[in-house]
């Protein structure tokens, strides 16, 4: 499948529990998989391209949308725990024994909890802009988040141009060209995130964020801890407050970036991760 890109990758269905969930493969046919979890509102086309290609030069790498996510069927629970139960059963319905994990904001909420449910699954996590459950200041990403899709609204734009990117000449630059990729892909696109997906997932990380804090001292497994410097949803400080409380964790903040930095940033991140997964 090396000659697969993500702008061409075939999406696939495989049935859990009843349940169609949807999914795209690429990279190598063998070795230990890369899971990816995504975003709030977020659907496979949301992914970089540039990250996703990147990994899969090295590695196999599954993205898919969990339950209720785009074109897979059911509803989307309203906790980060079922969360993770379903991308477990996922997991297990492809027939992987050991995966290592890339979770992005909401899904580096769910990868900390299947790592929490299901130990021996996990070989290696990268978490992306996320940050603790209780980390706290769920009301302020609430704020920022509404103050982002009104800005939105007004310009006619996409409301991650202001959540995802500092309003800088550099990060224009890197929205602009983060928003040109996620347009490479123009056939066979996933559908858009609907409206029950949007209210559970705002509930579960709202739920999260209010929660008593989780043992992460128990995940004993490596992880990559990565970030911008100034991210408005999830405080740069929680990201390192996380690699703090886990006893195997490396912690990078990238320079003049926000929630998307890893994107902004994907020359950097995408060999950090290789070598990460690597070692």
């Amino acid at each position: 499948m090396n000659n697969v890109k993500w702008k061409n990758a075939p999406t696939r269905t495989i049935e859990v529990g009843g349940v169609p969930f949807v999914y795209r493969e690429l990279g190598p046919d063998s070795g230990v998989p890369v899971i990816f979890l995504h975003h709030l509102m977020a659907v496979l086309d949301d992914w970089d391209p540039r990250v996703i290609d990147g990994i899969a030069a090295q590695r196999r790498v599954i993205a898919f949308d969990n339950r209720g996510v785009g074109a897979s069927g059911g509803s989307v629970p309203s906790t980060i725990e079922e969360m993770a139960q379903d991308a477990i059963a996922f997991i297990r319905a492809l027939g992987f024994k050991q995966v290592d994990l890339l979770g992005f904001s909401l899904g580096g909420g769910v990868a900390q909890m299947i790592a929490l449910q299901a130990p021996d699954l996990v070989r290696r996590i990268v978490l992306a802009g996320t940050g603790p459950r209780g980390g706290g200041g769920i009301d302020e990403i609430n704020r920022i988040a509404v103050i982002a899709y009104l800005k939105a609204a007004l310009t006619l734009s996409d409301p991650r141009n202001f959540l995802f990117f500092p309003r800088t000449p550099e990060g224009k630059r890197a929205a602009k060209d983060y928003f040109c990729r996620l347009k490479e892909r123009t056939d066979d696109r996933d559908k858009p995130i609907s409206l029950q997906a949007r209210r559970a997932q705002l509930q579960a990380i709202r739920t999260a964020g209010l929660s008593a804090p989780d043992d992460l001292s128990v995940i004993k497994q490596p992880v990559f801890v990565a970030n911008g410097d100034h991210d408005l949803m999830v405080a740069s400080s929680l990201s390192a407050d996380i690699a703090r409380r886990l006893p195997n964790a490396k912690l990078t903040i990238y320079p003049d970036s926000g929630h998307g930095g890893v994107f902004q940033h994907h020359r950097a991140f995408v060999p950090a991760v290789i070598d990460f997964l690597a070692d």
